[in-house]
């Protein structure tokens, strides 16, 4: 047995509690070691630090963290959707992520379980989940607890350096984008970026 295995915390010690802001920064910082461009470039160009605390601020009673000796060692971050003129309500787990040390101990398992009793109490009808169409183990997690109806998801890019007004930015002084940077991006609307069926075929 090697010394980082034998070092490898047990998942009974492992506790799973609500997310708070002093959360945030050791999430975020867990999210970018497990979303890695080379790996998941679309997961790891959508793991935004702004976007965390988004959720979390907005919608903290489905944010959870799985936590070893004050480490942060998992996390899955949710928020919940309504529909004007639907009496659904809807779960979605946006994100969820395992320390690959800690990785086979159920910890997933748990996280996902812990945040499904609480989309229940909320009164959801359905939980949604997406992922990339390449990360197989996450389909396939999914798929062992309970989600199906998979459908396809076209993710597309845009380099933008050789557009016009991006060449005219970059020719222009600092304070063009000291200005662009003051701009905070809008707080997300989940119904507004993912299709929700109708009551009637949900």
């Amino acid at each position: 047995m090697s010394d980082d295995t034998h070092a490898r915390p047990l998942a009974s010690t492992v506790t799973i509690r609500e997310m708070g802001i002093d959360d945030v920064a050791a999430v975020f910082h867990l999210g970018e070691r497990l979303f890695t461009a080379k790996k998941w470039p679309n997961l790891y160009r959508s793991w935004d630090a702004h976007d965390v605390m988004t959720i979390v601020a907005s919608h903290n009673a489905f944010c959870l963290v799985a936590v070893s000796n004050e480490s942060v060692v998992g996390f899955a971050l949710g928020s919940s959707l309504e529909k004007r003129g639907s009496a659904w309500r809807y779960g979605y787990l946006e994100w969820i992520g395992v320390d690959s040390s800690m990785n086979g101990q159920g910890i997933g398992k748990r996280l996902l379980n812990r945040l499904t009793e609480r989309f229940i109490k909320y009164g959801a009808r359905m939980m949604l989940v997406d992922t990339d169409m390449e990360n197989q183990a996450a389909i396939q997690f999914f798929k062992a607890h309970g989600f199906g109806n998979a459908a396809p998801h076209v993710y597309m890019s845009r380099n933008l350096t050789a557009h016009p007004d991006y060449v005219r930015k970059k020719s222009k002084p600092e304070d063009t984008q000291a200005t662009v940077q003051r701009q905070r991006r809008p707080i997300r609307v989940p119904d507004a970026e993912i299709a929700i069926p109708e009551a009637n075929s949900a």
